[in-house]
Parts: structure tokens; sequence; C-alpha cells
């Protein structure tokens, strides 16, 4: 086993988490720029004390978030760097005390580590512990570590439970989800590349080697194969508790309306962050307007600034990158000729986002995949999986081939009983880059029951 930052995904999520870190930094020290002009601006003047503070105790706040961010990144390379992944049962516990909690169970089988989070909810969230519920963890777990999905693609920081009371109640609720009595996960396989030296020309050519076994045809041992994917799909697709109390009106077809009219076009593009902002700013405009002269004004000035630059930077993506992408799936629906695929629909380990596993027509239960999209979730903020599909497996038809995305893949649009689901990116082939990792995420090492599942997996489904 070699370390886990060898992993070329847990290397990228930390370039990633130290990228971000240092960004929020050099934010944070950008907004003393401005409190240092302010005096020369407007000399003087009553307010300008009251704006210098609030840029300065801005300023502050947001690059110590970043300073400490950053010296979280350090810390996670630290650990990365010496120690190595190990898989764990894992449940996801909320605390009264704390934000968030996961307890993980020891590789003996006879413990429960109750952890802390430290990452704010948002961020949390697409990372908790999924259906499979296992997480992989490299760490001491009495001083703290790294917690991530499997795969090793997003990283959280989290320490031990302090609290001797916080502690044993969280163990007590883990215990009661039926944690000890899980099957020990498939432990993560991270080996180093050794690089091949090539071997020394001999003086006299040997004789030609020939060759009279046929290669099979058939998927090699371990592959991620039809039947693989959709037993895996068939433990994802466990019921989620939905409360609604009317019914969610039906979505416009983009093949009959212009796309600004299709709800979930408008949410891809960045509407709604566009329209965020511009409230921001004009609530801040009309307070100014009725409130008097004060401190309060200049408080209301900063947040007028703040929601300016949100709707400069929200305005700038939506003229350049979503308006486009959205032409181009809008595009993609309006193909005459459907391409009819089997399909298996998995959840991404890294970051929730369903994934739609293609697979060609006719679909035998070892054929090997031809490419995967990512799918925005066609629900709402509460419940983000309205409109998913419920069964993992079936036929889908996909419309599009016609343009393409900046990377050169094409731009696809599956569609359901008549009804789109709008792709989160490309079409990505299976045997690229991108789409081997992406694979490699969704098809977890098999253990004996995937192995006897797959083995088992009935051909009349097919």
């Amino acid at each position: 086993m070699a370390r886990a930052l060898d992993l070329p995904e847990t290397a990228k999520a930390l370039d990633r988490y130290g990228r971000r870190a240092s960004s929020v930094m050099a934010s944070g020290c950008v907004l003393f720029v401005p409190a240092a002009g302010v005096p020369l601006v407007a000399p003087g003047e009553p307010w300008a004390d009251d704006l210098i503070g609030a840029l300065v105790a801005l300023g502050v706040l947001v690059a110590g978030a970043g300073a400490g961010s950053w010296a979280l990144a350090r810390r996670m390379r630290r650990v990365l760097g010496s120690g190595a992944w190990s898989a764990h049962a894992a449940v996801a516990v909320r605390s009264m005390r704390t934000t968030e909690a996961v307890v993980l169970r020891s590789p003996a089988g006879d413990g429960l580590w109750p952890l802390e989070v430290v990452a704010m909810r948002q961020r949390y969230e697409p990372l908790r512990p999924g259906p499979d519920g296992v997480m992989w963890w490299c760490g001491d777990p009495t001083r703290g570590g790294v917690l991530a999905p499997p795969g090793g693609g997003a990283l959280l920081w989290t320490r031990p439970v302090k609290h001797r009371r916080a502690r044993q109640r969280i163990v007590e609720q883990a215990a009661r989800t039926g944690l000890l009595g899980r099957a020990n996960p498939v432990q993560p396989q991270v080996r180093v590349q050794v690089p091949q030296i090539p071997d020394p020309v001999p003086t006299t050519l040997p004789a030609p080697r020939v060759s009279l076994v046929k290669r099979p045809e058939s998927a090699p041992p371990g592959a991620p194969t039809y039947a693989r994917l959709a037993a895996h799909a068939g433990r994802q697709a466990v019921p989620r508790p939905v409360t609604r109390t009317r019914t969610r009106r039906p979505e416009a077809d983009v093949r009959e309306v212009a796309w600004w009219r299709v709800r979930s076009l408008r949410r891809a593009a960045g509407f709604s962050r566009v329209l965020v902002a511009l409230a921001v700013c004009a609530v801040a405009a009309v307070a100014a307007g009725i409130r008097p002269e004060g401190s309060g004004l200049m408080k209301l000035f900063l947040v007028a600034i703040v929601g300016i630059a949100a709707l400069a930077y929200s305005g700038h993506r939506l003229l350049t990158v979503g308006i486009p992408a959205v032409r181009l799936m809008a595009r993609a629906a309006h193909s005459p000729v459907p391409v009819p695929r089997r399909y298996v629909l998995l959840h991404d380990p890294q970051d929730g986002v369903p994934v739609l596993v293609a697979f060609p027509t006719p679909c035998g239960p070892h054929d090997v995949p031809e490419g995967l999209l990512p799918l925005l979730p066609p629900g709402t903020g509460k419940h983000p999986w309205l409109g998913v599909p419920s069964e993992p497996t079936g036929t889908v038809e996909l419309r599009g081939w016609r343009d393409f995305h900046a990377n050169g893949l094409p731009v696809v649009v599956p569609r359901f009983e008549g009804r789109a689901l709008w792709p989160a990116g490309p079409y990505q082939p299976a045997g690229g880059a991108e789409g081997a990792a992406l694979l490699a995420r969704l098809a977890p090492p098999m253990d004996a029951r995937a192995r006897q599942e797959e083995n088992s997996a009935p051909r009349a489904a097919l």
C-alpha cells in the first residue's frame, strides 16, 4: 500500500483545496486597498471612519478564514503524505453541539471512532456517507485526520469529539443504526507507478513468437461490466423520503418553447444567481434611500458594494459560460434522431451527482460501458432528486451528437419517457482519461457479495 497522496485524485483534490484557500486569503487582503484609499477620496468626511472600519473588519475576517483553510491544507498534506487510505463502514450523526459528526468503525470491527467534521455544512452535505455507508480515512483517530468518499477525490478534515458526554451520545446513536454489524468494506489499492526500464538490445535477434491462442472477447475479471454496475446501482437505489403537500408544475418542453422558458435550463444557465445579486443591490439601495444619515448608512453602502461585485461576477458567468452551454443543450434536445442505449444510474461518491452510464444495445451482462454522462439534479433545492428515474437500470434515448464542448466531447441530452434530463457536462467516452477516472469512482472494488450478485444477475432483466 502506497501513501494516500500518491493517488492522483487525492493529489488533485488537495491542490484544489490549497488554491481555494489562497484565493480566499488574497481576496481578504485586497479589501485593505480600498480601505487605504478612502481617506484620499473623502478626507475629513464623518462617514469615512465607519467605512474604513467596515472594510478592514471584513478584510480581516475573509483573510483569517483563508489563512485557516491554508493551514488546514498543510496539515492534510502532512497526514496524506505519511499515511495510507483505509476503507471503513461509516454513518453520519447530527449533533446538537457540533455541526456534523461521522462515526467510523475500527478496522478490527470492535470499536467506533466519533469524529467531528471541520467544514461548512454546505460543503459537507454532498460528501456525507452515501447508501453504501463506506468512507475512506487517513490519519490518527485520537488526533485527527482526513476523511473522503470512496475514490479520494474530495477531502474533509476531521478531529475527534472531545467532550465525553457528546462522544458517548454520538457513539450510541451510531450503534443503533447497526454499524457494528456491517460487513468489512473492500480496502483501497493505491500502488506506486514504477517506471519501466527498457531491456537492453540483444546482440542476436530472437526467434519470432507466434501465439495461436485467440484473445477472449469477454471483459477481463474485475472490469466494470453491466452486471456489476447494475448490482451496485441496485444497492444504491434506496427509497428517499419526500414529503410534499402538492405536486410540482410540469416543466415546459424545450422543443415547443424557447429555452429561457424551461425552468431547469434557466437554473443551469445561472439566472438565479444574477437575480439574488440584483435583489441584494436593490434592497441596499432602497434601505439607504429611506434611512437617515448615520453609521448604518455606511454598512448598507458596504452591502451594496458586495452585491455589485456579486452581480458583475454572476452576470459575466451567465454571458460567457451559462448561456452558451444551455444553447448547446437546447440544440441537442432538438435532434430528430434518437440513439437508444441501455443505462445504469449511479451516484458519484465525490459530489453526489447522478451519472448515467451508457451501454450499447443489445447489451449482455458482461458488456463494458460505452460512455458516461453526469446529470443535473432535476428537483428543487430541498428535494434535488425529484424527477430522477426511479429504476436504476433501463433504456434511454440519447439525442444530440452535433455540437461539441470546448474539450472536444459531444453534447448529448437523454430523454426518459418523453421527458428530458439535462447533462451537467459533455458525454465522456468510457475509454478516455476523464471517463476512466469517473468510472473508477463509480465502480468500487468487488467483494464476495458483489461478485455473487454479478454472477447471479438475471439475464431476463437485459
